[in-house]
């Protein structure tokens, strides 16, 4: 009988600890990215990094265990929000504005965006459902007329890791210039009353 019960403390126990890993990881993760530091997550959970190994696998483990409550929601409502949005023109510049935000305040959707661990399943079909998103807004875009006749699923792919790799290497700069280049990628660089050269 006290076999019995010391199982179920350590049932108990083992189970307390992996979710007090998951709560950290959760909050750090969305401070900070799928490549914060393990040590850190341990340490805010109040166990090792060899518990996050045991417990979950490692990292990848983790991400697998956290990406709907660290990015992974988030980014299908961005997708769903636009898909709501009847003309092209306002799905596409909703989606990208929505998109550079949540790249704003959520480091993880960069590195989902930069497939960083393409070990995790959960993040590759995310990646793989924001491409069929972006494939078919450009399909729309270009039989509507909105988008230019050579602009391709790749540019909205590049566009989309070029501002990822930007936020994650460069740093983040002052929210209010970051909405100012927002607006350049939405309303391009050149205002259409510009004079030619």
């Amino acid at each position: 009988m006290s076999d019995s019960r010391g199982a179920s403390a350590l049932r108990s126990d083992a189970r307390r600890n992996v979710d007090r890993i998951l709560h950290a990881a959760v909050r750090v993760f969305r401070e900070q990215g799928f490549s914060a530091s393990l040590d850190e997550i341990a340490a805010a959970a109040g166990v090792s990094k060899a518990t996050i190994f045991n417990r979950l696998g490692g990292r990848v483990g983790l991400i697998d265990a956290v990406i709907d409550d660290v990015v992974a929601t988030e980014l299908r409502a961005v997708i769903e929000d636009a898909r709501s949005v009847v003309g092209i023109r306002e799905r596409i510049r909703g989606y990208i504005a929505a998109l550079r935000d949540l790249q704003y305040r959520l480091p993880a959707v960069n590195d989902v965006l930069l497939q960083e661990y393409r070990e995790s399943e959960p993040l590759l079909a995310l990646c793989h459902a924001g491409t069929d998103f972006h494939d078919s807004l450009v399909a729309q875009g270009r039989a509507a007329g909105v988008l230019a006749h050579d602009f391709m699923a790749a540019d909205f792919q590049a566009l989309a890791r070029d501002n990822a790799l930007a936020l994650k290497h460069g740093g983040r700069p002052p929210r209010a210039d970051y909405d100012r280049r927002t607006a350049f990628v939405l309303d391009g660089i050149c205002s259409s009353s510009s004079a030619s050269v």
